[in-house]
């Protein structure tokens, strides 16, 4: 098996696909890994690192996918980059299906195998794989650290001969797994933290990471979560409901952090522009959600807005890859830990089992053909 690790092109990608400890695991797998040159430069990852983990330095993207079996990407190769990958190989990235029926017409018609990893199913085995927690557990860690960046004043209550500073006020929207390790960063930093969510389940989440939970608790809330554990759209009288609870407990807040997405649809709309104006000067909201629409009004992707009132809302793409030392070696633990379960570990070779779960669940081309039911061209 030749497998190949090549530079991402997109302009805000930092992270790599695999890391010094996943090369040494896949050549044990019997594989032949020719790493880009560079390719792990912003996530701290050299090209000595790779190369003493039993790695090929190829110079170029074309250099290190010629004759590769196996691809391994962050995000879902390019147009350039589909002509450079052999027909038939397996490319496991992090694909973006949603609306994208021209980038996945160009993988089938090349003949690539493409496996979708933010479609993996949350089942225990594999939570190992599960690129959208381990991704999302960081974004919520880094959006409270630009939060407190851009904040002017100081996290924690704090006395002293001068006077006493007071504990910022941190108002969460949405507790999955950005959510949840937003609330256990701001708390870490002396933050008084509030929280909001539309499942159910997470208000003893919320409370156990010592944080408040803010809901209108009616029959609909009870019945808001999907047996995936996503939250299902809300009706309009209960999001009227929760607006006014929200739009009275925002105005109170130094900070908001809103991390709300729903598969497949855009960004929830969470925050209104009355909201955002109804802030103080100096106060800051972080949108999590900026690069699906946005869960806040004014928001712009990829900017920080300052509004007349003086609040900021920031907007950074890629979050994840603004920590993507530790982005890009969880992400390559899922990665191999997927592609494991791909290899006879006798022959030490390709030996997929198209019947499994997992990989009917994140196939999404295969001889020539989009072959996912949910993305299959309309007749």
């Amino acid at each position: 098996m030749r497998i190949a690790i090549i530079t991402e092109t997109d302009p805000v990608e930092t992270r790599v696909a695999a890391s010094a400890e996943t090369v040494k695991k896949l050549v044990a797998l019997g594989a032949t890994i020719a790493v880009q040159s560079g390719a792990g430069t912003q996530s701290g990852m050299t090209d000595d690192d790779f190369a003493t983990a039993g790695a090929t330095i190829a110079k170029t993207a074309k250099d290190a996918l010629k004759d590769a079996e196996i691809v391994l990407k962050v995000r879902r190769p390019s147009s350039a980059e589909i002509k450079l990958i052999k027909k038939g190989a397996l490319v496991l990235a992090i694909m973006d299906p949603y609306d994208s029926a021209e980038a996945l017409a160009a993988m089938a018609a090349a003949g690539l195998t493409t496996f979708s990893m933010e479609l993996m199913p949350r089942i225990t085995r594999a939570q190992v794989m599960d690129v959208l927690s381990s991704q999302a557990n960081l974004a919520g860690y880094r959006a409270v650290i630009d939060a407190a960046s851009d904040y002017g004043r100081g996290m924690p209550m704090m006395m002293t001969a001068a006077g006493t500073v007071p504990a910022a006020k941190v108002f969460v929207m949405g507790a999955g797994v950005a959510g949840l390790q937003a609330i256990a960063t701001a708390r870490r930093l002396g933050a008084v933290v509030t929280a909001t969510d539309v499942r159910p389940a997470a208000k003893e989440q919320v409370a156990s990471l010592g944080a408040k939970f803010v809901a209108v608790e009616d029959e609909e809330f009870k019945q808001a979560e999907t047996a995936a554990g996503y939250a299902k759209p809300m009706s309009a009288e209960y999001q009227a409901k929760q607006s006014e609870l929200v739009a009275a407990h925002i105005a109170k807040q130094d900070i908001v952090i809103t991390t709300a997405l729903i598969p497949g649809r855009p960004a929830p709309k969470l925050v209104s522009e009355a909201m955002v104006k109804s802030m103080r000067a100096g106060s800051v909201i972080v949108d999590l959600a900026v690069e699906r629409g946005g869960n806040v009004a004014l928001a712009k992707a990829g900017e920080t807005v300052m509004t007349a009132n003086g609040v900021k809302i920031i907007g950074h793409l890629n979050v994840p890859g603004r920590v993507p030392a530790s982005a890009s070696a969880l992400y390559a633990k899922n990665l191999f830990s997927f592609l494991e379960t791909m290899i006879d570990k006798t022959t030490k070779a390709l030996a997929i089992n198209w019947e499994d779960e997992l990989v009917k669940a994140t196939n999404l081309t295969r001889d020539g053909a989009i072959v996912h039911p949910a993305f299959q061209p309309k007749a």
